[in-house]
C-alpha cells in the first residue's frame, strides 16, 4: 500500500465501526460494525508495529461517537528562550511539555497541569497559539487515531525545573539552539510559531 494511505483507511474504518457500535440497536448491524472493526484491527496489526494486545487496548479506550483526541502543549518563555522537556520514552529527545487532555478539566487546566507535571513550573495561560491537525503537520510516525494539537502561550508563576516519571530534565533554549526534538510530538516549524507569538502576542491564532 502507498505510504500512510492504508492508515487513513484504517482510521476511517475504525471511526465508522466505533460510531456504528455506539448508535446501533439492531443486533445484525452491531455484528457488521464489529466485523468492520476486526478488519481494521487486522490491517493495523499487519502494517504497523502494534501488537494484537495493544490494538485491543486501543479499541477499549475509545468508546462512543468517534472524535479526534485532544493533545495540549505549553510554550513557556524565560529571557527569550523556550521551555523544553527531555522525554524518557523517546531516546532522550526534547519537546514542549504537554500531553493528552483529561476529562473534567478545561484546556487551560490541562496544559498547566502537564507543564507542572513534566517540568516543575507553575504557569498560567496567556493565549491559544494554534490549533492543528497532527496529520497536516508532518509529525512522525503517524498514529492510528486522529489528533488535534493545541499550543498555548503560557507564563511562569512559580515552581522550579524538575524531572518526572515521563521526563528526565527541563531546560530553556534559544530559537537557533534547539536540541534534537521528539518529532512525534513537535516540529521545528511549530516551535518557531510559538516564538513568533511570543514576540508578537497580538498575532491571530493559527489553525489548519
Amino acid at each position: 500500500m502507498a505510504e500512510h494511505l492504508w492508515l487513513d483507511w484504517v482510521k476511517s474504518l475504525r471511526a465508522i465501526s466505533q460510531t456504528g457500535l455506539h448508535f446501533s440497536r439492531d443486533p445484525f448491524d452491531t455484528e457488521r460494525y464489529q466485523q468492520v472493526r476486526e478488519i481494521a484491527s487486522r490491517i493495523l496489526e499487519q502494517q504497523s508495529n502494534l501488537s494484537r494486545q495493544q490494538i485491543v487496548e486501543l479499541d477499549a479506550s475509545d468508546l462512543g461517537y468517534a472524535t479526534p483526541k485532544v493533545d495540549v502543549r505549553g510554550a513557556v518563555f524565560q529571557d527569550g528562550r523556550i521551555l523544553l522537556v527531555r522525554e524518557i520514552s523517546d531516546h532522550g529527545r526534547w519537546t514542549l511539555p504537554g500531553g493528552w487532555a483529561d476529562p473534567n478539566e478545561t484546556p487551560s487546566e490541562a496544559v498547566t497541569r502537564e507543564i507542572r507535571e513534566e517540568s516543575g513550573y507553575l504557569t498560567r495561560v496567556l493565549k491559544l497559539v494554534g490549533l492543528y491537525d497532527r496529520d497536516k503537520q508532518g509529525l512522525v510516525p503517524p498514529y492510528p487515531f486522529h489528533i488535534y494539537k493545541h499550543f498555548f502561550l503560557c507564563e511562569i508563576t512559580g515552581g522550579a525545573a524538575a524531572g518526572s516519571v515521563e521526563t528526565s530534565e527541563a531546560g530553556f533554549f534559544a530559537e537557533d539552539e534547539l536540541p534534537e526534538l521528539s518529532v512525534a510530538r513537535v516540529s521545528v516549524h511549530l516551535i518557531r510559531r510559538c516564538f513568533a507569538h511570543h514576540r508578537q502576542p497580538e498575532l491571530a491564532t493559527d489553525f489548519d
